[in-house]
């Protein structure tokens, strides 16, 4: 099953992606979709009305537009580990982001104007959460999933290593691209060894496959629920395999204009254009941070 949020002229509307039609169901969205009794059942369901047309005319919103959580996960390719000359982690790096760093599959990425000189890409792999879960074992946190998608990891890394926290580099605004769909687990054997690139401008920039995962989407839900409560709608990225910006040799960033395509093998593709953040109406910007740690 494939699933989707669409942008109308009311506002938005979750979907079920059949082949390029779009169907509507009975939710605003599918984070909301997801909260749902039985929403598995609320997805397969054909309203009378229900039509929304292809989804190459559609306009296509953040796949959960507001994730109770967003839980990313660092350093977590056994190739980004080799690039990034760092030991294998023992248990999962975590850090968080917030909704507003979200945008559409096809939206624009915003360069902050803030921090606009080191800007980075990184594709990832992203697990959507279907239902509550607290001390998951892997195959509680299996059934916990209601699917997978794409994301891209936008980083500002000056502002990302300015301080040994990560917080503020990874959460600025309209940053964040997320979908285009959400495929359960069955369609895509739970993303055990999808294909994963990161293309710029049309040149391919990472290539790995999900199987370079140090710590699986089980391995991973089922250790952020020994922490917290996982529920409906809660999204964790799951890392970036190699050829991040940050690790060429010299170090290379997005700018205003980069096309950013990201795909993943059976879920679909993100493409997305740089645009610089606008703050001529801001009273108050913020100041950049000058420095930046050596070892990412």
């Amino acid at each position: 099953m494939r699933l989707t949020t669409v942008r109308t002229p009311s506002g938005t509307q979750a979907a079920r992606l059949d082949n390029d039609r779009l169907t509507a169901v009975d939710a605003p969205d599918v984070g909301t979709m997801l909260k749902k009794p039985g929403w598995r059942a609320v997805a397969e369901a054909t309203p009378v009305t229900g039509n929304l047309g292809s989804v190459h005319d559609a306009s296509l919103a953040p796949l959960i537009p507001k994730p109770p959580k967003i839980v990313c996960v660092g350093i977590n390719y056994a190739d980004h580990v080799a690039e990034m000359n760092a030991p294998t982690p023992e248990q999962p790096t975590l850090f968080a982001k917030f909704w507003p760093a979200l945008v559409g599959p096809n939206d624009p990425i915003v360069i902050p104007a803030v921090a606009p000189d080191m800007i980075d890409w990184e594709a990832e792999l992203a697990v959507v959460i279907g239902s509550h879960g607290r001390h998951l074992d892997e195959l509680g946190a299996r059934r916990a999933i209601a699917g997978y998608t794409a994301a891209n990891d936008v980083s500002a890394r000056d502002w990302q290593f300015a301080t040994m926290q990560w917080l503020s580099g990874k959460t600025f605004e309209h940053t964040t691209p997320l979908g285009p769909v959400l495929v359960t687990g069955d369609e895509v054997d739970h993303a055990a060894d999808l294909e994963i690139v990161c293309e710029v401008d049309g040149i391919v920039k990472q290539w790995s496959r999900t199987s370079q995962l140090v710590f699986t989407p089980e391995r991973l839900v089922a250790h952020v629920s020994s922490i917290l409560t996982l529920e409906p709608g809660d999204v964790i990225l799951t890392g970036t395999p190699s050829g991040v910006g940050w690790a060429r040799t010299p170090p290379e960033w997005l700018v205003p204009g980069s096309t950013v395509t990201t795909r993943l093998e059976g879920i679909g593709e993100l493409h997305n254009v740089c645009i610089l953040e606008d703050i001529t109406t801001s009273t108050s910007p913020a100041s950049a941070p000058t420095t930046a740690q050596e070892q990412p």
